[in-house]
């Protein structure tokens, strides 16, 4: 019997060495049509720099081109001037989806000058 896929996310904020509570984080699917985004959820981190369930499972996760959209910028507004433009303001990460019947989690580290991601499990 095929597993129940997920796909999840988790933030941490490397500048101050913890997790990031409260980040705006979008997804969309990308499809190859005249309108090639489409916004499937929107939602904030949780205390721990999750989301409180995961952003799909089940059926709802389908083989296809997705995108997470992490509001940096707005997170991180606290640690850069406030009459300077950001560095980073919103961090996209276009990711595919072969095999909707497992995990799929994109992780986050991010600062207000840099960020890295990777496939986790």
């Amino acid at each position: 019997m095929p597993g129940v896929g997920r796909l999840t996310t988790h933030v941490l904020d490397t500048a101050r060495g913890r997790p990031a509570a409260g980040l705006v984080v979008e997804l969309a699917r990308c499809e190859p049509s005249a309108r090639p985004r489409r916004v499937l959820t929107r939602t904030r981190t949780n205390a721990d720099g999750r989301t409180d369930e995961p952003l799909l499972e089940g059926d709802d996760l389908t083989r296809g081109v997705y995108e997470l959209l992490f509001e940096v910028g707005d997170y991180f507004a606290d640690l850069a001037p406030s009459d300077q433009p950001r560095f980073l303001d919103h961090v996209p990460i276009r990711f595919g989806v072969a095999d909707p019947a497992v995990h799929y989690h994109v992780p986050l580290l991010a600062s207000p000058w840099s960020y890295s991601t990777y496939r986790g499990s």
